[in-house]
């Protein structure tokens, strides 16, 4: 009898493990996009970074080669993410700042980035809608 108690709780357990809310999916999606955009920005992945740019922001942005190219000329050596907030159940944005080096005069610089990103639920994906990040601004 107390087996079958025993088994019973663990089968209530498990079966409210499985009832994971679609909010903590969506979180863990985010997760994990965010881990895939953190590292193309890292390692001068452009396309990329590029592919998870949300469709819309691609279609009015176009990916110039001088873009690509200007991208080359400089080494991200450091992401950090200063603050995190939820906009919404469906937004998110995260504080960026970003160390990169000029390759040509090995001059380092900090830039201030703010990642905005959206859930899209027709396809159950996350999209940055902030664009790449502009390590010339202001230069």
């Amino acid at each position: 009898m107390r087996s079958m108690k025993w088994l019973l709780a663990l089968a209530l357990v498990l079966g409210l493990g499985g009832c994971a809310t679609e909010g903590k999916r969506q979180t863990t999606a985010l997760e994990r996009a965010q881990y895939a955009w953190t590292a193309a920005i890292r390692w001068g992945d452009v396309a990329g970074a590029w592919k998870q740019l949300d469709p819309d922001y691609r279609s009015r942005h176009a990916l110039t080669d001088l873009e690509i190219s200007r991208h080359k000329l400089v080494e991200v050596t450091g992401y950090t993410v200063v603050d995190a907030n939820t906009l919404g159940p469906e937004d998110f944005e995260r504080n960026i700042d970003i160390t990169v080096v000029n390759k040509k005069d090995m001059s380092a610089r900090n830039v201030s980035y703010v990642e905005r990103w959206h859930f899209d639920a027709e396809n159950k994906a996350w999209w940055v809608t902030s664009g790449l990040p502009n390590f010339w601004d202001g230069r």
